[in-house]
């Protein structure tokens, strides 16, 4: 939005908004710094961001709307999907006829006004708001869609009941799951959960109710409760999604299948589990495209970044990456797949399940219950002349043996354990029966890791009390991260423990706990000549962690400290996560 600053200075003057004086100081300051003047006036707490908004609104003659206290019709609202409008900050309010009134902070995001337009073949018509607004019309997607499906249940019910379902025949299953209210219904619970940004959709069978759950961020929470006579339905349409058996109630049953939501591809990975009050569902959501991912993005730096491109430039070798379940492990192995990607190379993967569809990399699912098993699957692999060849999770010794041996004989091999850190992985292979002499000629680089929630950017800065200090002294080696933080010049060089900001959540209506998205934290472990030294002497996990940290490798622990203080996560979840 343009205006020249003498016509914002006489406005904002004869208001008696802001000062001459200070007007002045903010001119001066934008002709050095290239800022606008709105934005200097704002940064100096001169005048409001809204206030300024407002000011824009009344100078170009562009009608200016709150939308705080305003119920907006749900039809209209959902005809921009909620990420469109979290991310670009626009609210569709009001649709008459042809128009579409739409709210915005910025009325000159064109590309914005042109997507709307493509999407919804109606006229729009911007109208400037404020940051209040469009928190307060965001807050009613939530309520909105499950206004919508409690509609569609209150509509339904007393067909569902009336049907009675439970252990049926299969055709009054089938015709139920197909039933266009037993469709909305799912379908709008997976446009709520990808709305909120879930990766799980938990579906739990209680003694008078159906509890529905979504994990966002690593953490569960309570989304909805349905009637009890819902269960069958909804568990019949994803069962017939999923290409499961409809007959069957006693055993358990694992599938996949595709959907759209949100303009974006989502592949679900269904387990369903008999329980004492009916069959319990949980659906993984995983969204189809991970190219664009780098290591630095997904939280690596300094050290730990540099040994990660220096293994990814060998053409043989393992790399291993090491955490419980859920921890990233998979993210990891298929961002560095997309590093190495190249055209003249061959990748391979054997994975269970297939999590993410990338082009020019051939994938084969594993089917244990056919005798396809990582171990037979990588046999084939290493016939199929492949340059880099991914193992979705080392299991069993004859897995390790045959990765290890792929790795010996010309293959860079890329999988994960299940091990509570980096150099727990050294004490497991050995355990599984690999030789010391093997695992020093093909390990390069281990990397144990977990995932913290991510910081919102509104956030709330403080400083660590004495006892708090002195809590910290015991979880990690504060002279080892401060130097990390100098090193990185991510702190000055006469930066001190004593005086170190950290940063805490601030709830509000767009991230109502004060987290959004999540970010790994890592040890990062070389396979150096002396760590392979302790290998061949059968040394401790301990021992092999203590040598890698004198040769610079932050443990987690320290990594989640180091981001606490760039302000990308707290002190409390890094504790958390470490601690489980």
């Amino acid at each position: 939005m343009y205006i020249s600053d003498t016509h914002l200075k006489s406005f904002l003057a004869d208001a008696g908004l802001v000062s001459a004086k200070d007007f002045d100081t903010a001119e001066v300051e934008a002709k050095q710094t290239g800022q606008s003047v709105g934005d200097i006036l704002k940064a100096k707490s001169a005048i409001g961001e809204d206030e300024l908004r407002r000011t824009y609104a009344y100078i170009l003659g562009i009608p200016f709307v709150s939308l705080v206290g305003t119920t907006i019709q749900y039809d209209v609202l959902s005809l921009l999907p909620e990420p469109v409008a979290r991310r670009n900050n626009i609210i569709a309010y009001n649709h008459r006829g042809e128009e579409l009134e739409v709210a915005m902070l910025d009325t000159d995001d064109l590309a914005a006004i042109d997507f709307i337009k493509k999407k919804t073949h109606l006229k729009v018509l911007p109208r400037l708001t404020d940051v209040a607004s469009i928190k307060a019309a965001l807050k009613q997607y939530q309520q909105g869609l499950k206004d919508n499906l409690g509609d569609v249940i209150g509509r339904e019910t007393a067909a569902l009941e009336k049907t009675a379902l439970g252990e049926g025949k299969e055709t009054d299953l089938k015709e139920i799951a197909e039933g266009t209210p037993t469709v909305r219904i799912v379908d709008t619970l997976i446009r709520h959960a990808n709305a909120q940004n879930a990766s799980d959709i938990h579906i739990e069978p209680l003694e008078q109710a159906l509890l529905i759950r979504y994990r966002i961020d690593g953490i569960l929470h309570d989304a909805m409760e349905l009637p009890k006579h819902a269960a069958a339905a909804i568990t019949a349409r994803i069962k017939v999604l999923a290409n499961m058996r409809l007959d069957e109630h006693r055993l358990p049953q694992d599938g996949r299948f595709g959907a759209e939501s949100g303009g974006e591809k989502i592949s679900f990975r269904v387990s369903i589990l008999p329980t004492y009050y009916g069959e319990k569902i949980v659906m993984r959501l995983l969204r189809d495209s991970i190219s664009g991912f780098t290591l630095e993005s997904i939280g690596f730096h300094g050290v730990g970044l540099e040994r990660m491109h220096e293994a990814m430039r060998k053409t043989t070798g393992m790399i291993l990456s090491c955490g419980p379940t859920g921890a990233g492990k998979s993210t990891t192995l298929y961002t560095l797949l997309d590093i190495v990607n190249t055209p003249d190379v061959n990748i391979s993967t054997i994975e269970d399940p297939i999590e993410y569809q990338m082009p020019r990399i051939n994938q084969t699912q594993v089917r244990p219950d056919i005798g396809f098993t990582f171990a037979n699957g990588l046999r084939s692999l290493v016939r199929q002349d492949p340059d880099i060849v991914m193992v979705g999770e080392i299991r069993d010794k004859e897995t390790a043996s045959l990765a290890v041996n792929a790795a010996l004989t010309g293959h860079l091999v890329l999988s994960t354990l299940h091990t509570n850190s980096a150099a727990g992985a050294v004490a497991r292979l050995l355990d599984m029966g690999i030789e010391p002499f093997l695992l020093v000629s093909t390990l390069r680089v281990i990397i144990g890791q977990r995932l913290v929630r991510k910081l919102a950017p509104d956030k709330e800065k403080y400083e660590l009390s004495r006892d708090e200090q002195a809590q910290l002294e015991h979880v990690v080696d504060q002279g080892v991260v401060l130097k990390a933080l100098k090193d990185e010049k991510a702190l000055p060089p006469e930066a001190t423990w004593k005086n170190m900001s950290f940063f805490k959540p601030k709830e509000n209506g767009k991230t109502p706990s004060g987290y959004s998205g999540r970010v790994g934290i890592y040890e990062v472990l070389p396979v150096t000549s002396t760590i392979k030294e302790l290998v061949m002497k059968n040394d401790t996990g301990d021992a092999i962690e203590h040598q890698a940290r004198s040769e610079g490798m932050l443990t987690m622990s320290e990594d989640g400290i180091f981001k606490s203080v760039q302000g990308v996560t707290t002190i409390e979840e890094v504790l958390r996560v470490i601690t489980e």
